[in-house]
């Protein structure tokens, strides 16, 4: 048995993708098969279609670290052939084969229930990326964070993470200024994600003071460097920022007075390995908070041969909100 995927190889002269029929029984030895329906290309996917280093870890390799499909097989009672799963993280697309092809073979401990009420489109537009928001806007809430106590900046708020996260906040009440490199182009879109503000990122995206004027009770960052520093900054007394993506850069060039003078909090979000509980908690909150009417306007659909050129537009900072891959 055949399927078709996107297989990424290795050899001297660099990283190649190109779309293959893969036989089964090349697929990993795990204990549930998927029939994979979506798939979305993350920044992460990016790098590793166009061959960046740090990302994939052994070659062959299917991209793709979103996978939404249907049980097939399961040598595992609690996943029943049929069930409508998706799987975010634990390192799938990057050290195990991922979802941009027509089966997956998976841990059934990795595996998610999409929640009742929600399609299989509707789960890939979410995906990691809205999962990942979801655990920020979470850990927001649990270090008690209310929309009373002041606006709360996104960053690379054009971005997945960033659209998700936008709306999310929105929606629950809170005032929302959005951080873009695309203000311009991208400002009407965010206000009509719930965005009251918007601002550029060149407000945050180079070196700054390390104590300025405050002016955000909380933070959703998935840039780091210079903007995530500057946000530290710019925090107010008892300011909650989450941290958990480094779109910009893994450093941070910051000092400790934000924390020690103002009562700054980092939280660290892991949306990779995480355990079930927390995962089952964001999807249920992201049916309850996320309006999926809203959907439409964050995502875009390609089929597997559009991945390759959404690979390298995501790199280069023009693709808006999150891209569904329909398998």
């Amino acid at each position: 048995m055949t399927f078709r995927g996107l297989l990424l190889t290795k050899d001297d002269d660099g990283v190649h993708a190109a779309i293959t029929d893969i036989d089964e029984t090349q697929l990993p030895d795990h204990d549930v098969l998927i029939d994979v329906s979506h798939s979305t290309v993350n920044y992460k996917d990016g790098m590793a279609v166009m061959g960046r280093p740090g990302v994939v870890r052994g070659y062959p390799m299917v991209p793709g670290v979103d996978v939404v499909g249907t049980v097939a097989e399961s040598n595992n009672p609690d996943w029943a052939p049929g069930t409508l799963v998706t799987i975010n993280g634990f390192d799938v697309g990057e050290a195990h084969w991922g979802g941009l092809a027509e089966k997956a073979r998976m841990k059934s401990e990795w595996l998610t229930r999409v929640p009742d009420g929600m399609s299989a489109s509707q789960a890939a537009a979410i995906g990691t990326a809205g999962y990942t928001a979801m655990l920020c806007v979470i850990a927001l809430e649990k270090q008690g964070l209310k929309p009373a106590d002041g606006p709360v900046i996104v960053t690379g708020a054009a971005g997945g993470v960033g659209s998700v996260a936008v709306a999310v906040l929105a929606k629950l009440g809170y005032e929302v200024i959005a951080s873009t490199g695309r203000a311009e182009a991208e400002g009407d879109y965010l206000r009509r994600l719930g965005a009251t503000t918007v601002i550029d990122r060149s407000e945050l995206s180079e070196p700054g003071k390390p104590f300025q004027k405050p002016a955000y009770a909380g933070a959703v960052d998935p840039v780091g460097s210079n903007t995530l520093a500057n946000v530290l900054a710019r925090m107010q007394d008892n300011g909650v920022v989450t941290a958990c993506g480094l779109a910009q850069g893994p450093d941070l060039n910051a000092t400790v007075l934000p924390f020690i003078l103002r009562g700054v909090t980092l939280v660290g979000i892991n949306c990779v390995h995480r355990g079930q509980d927390d995962r089952n908690e964001a999807w249920g909150r992201l049916v309850q908070d996320l309006d999926t009417s809203l959907l439409d306007e964050i995502t875009s659909t390609v089929g597997l041969d559009g991945v390759q050129q959404i690979a390298q537009d995501i790199l280069d900072g023009q693709v808006r909100g999150r891209v569904v891959v329909e398998i």
